[in-house]
């Protein structure tokens, strides 16, 4: 499986550059559900998730996701 590189925009995840799995199109998936980069992820700890959306690609091959809502802890689980 092939991966691009994607660019989160707005919300918590704000210009964080990741490399996410690619489809057999070369785009990531449609939405991406993403929790704080910065926060210690443990079973126990959870965490609130925040749900992006996929953008058509910017320059240099980089694709954005952009920043929806956040969903409370455990919504997702």
């Amino acid at each position: 499986m092939s991966e691009v590189t994607v660019r989160f925009v707005g919300g918590p995840a704000h210009d964080l550059v990741r490399e996410l799995p690619a489809g057999p199109d070369g785009a990531p998936p449609a939405r991406w559900i993403l929790r704080h980069p910065d926060a210690v992820q443990t079973p126990a700890a959870g965490g609130p998730d925040h749900l992006y959306q996929r953008e058509p690609p910017v320059g240099g091959g980089t694709w954005t996701m952009r920043f929806v809502h956040t969903y409370p802890v455990g919504m997702t689980e």
